[in-house]
């Protein structure tokens, strides 16, 4: 009986390569979830609650539960005001006045649309283009 290496090496190389690419998207997988824990659905950072705040507010807005998002929104401004302007000394505004500055003008572009709009939507090009962007803005100060 003769082995045939050719037709061995066929399929052995195909597994190890399954293995490998298992074993790396494990390893990211894994790492990503170390850099942003969440607690039910809530980012572990420092920005976590603002972006889960915003998160449903532009959801309900989404659903077209108008009211909810002007509210959650309005939560969401004074929870922002209270926590990283007056907050204290570690609160942002005192930490990074210049990224604080950005982030709040993002956070009130998007927070006074649906602010604005408790019985109808507001324009929803507008709306995703303020949530995205004051997503980008809280990324900076996790």
């Amino acid at each position: 009986m003769a082995i045939r290496t050719g037709s061995s090496l066929r399929w052995i190389f195909p597994v190890v390569l399954a293995i490998f690419l298992t074993v790396a998207l494990s390893a990211i997988s894994a790492a990503q979830e170390r850099k942003n824990p969440q607690t039910v659905g809530v980012d572990n950072t420092k920005m976590g609650a603002y972006r889960a705040l915003a998160q449903v507010a532009y959801a309900a807005s989404q659903k077209g539960e108008y009211a909810t998002a002007a509210t959650l929104a309005k939560v969401l401004e004074r929870t922002w005001d209270k926590g990283e302007d007056y907050g204290g000394d570690m609160a942002l505004s005192k930490t990074n006045h210049a990224l604080f500055e950005e982030i709040d003008k993002a956070m009130d572009q998007f927070v006074t649309l649906l602010i604005d709009h408790p019985t109808s939507a507001a324009d929803p090009a507008r709306v995703k283009t303020a949530y995205n962007s004051y997503l980008e803005k809280l990324k900076q100060a996790d």
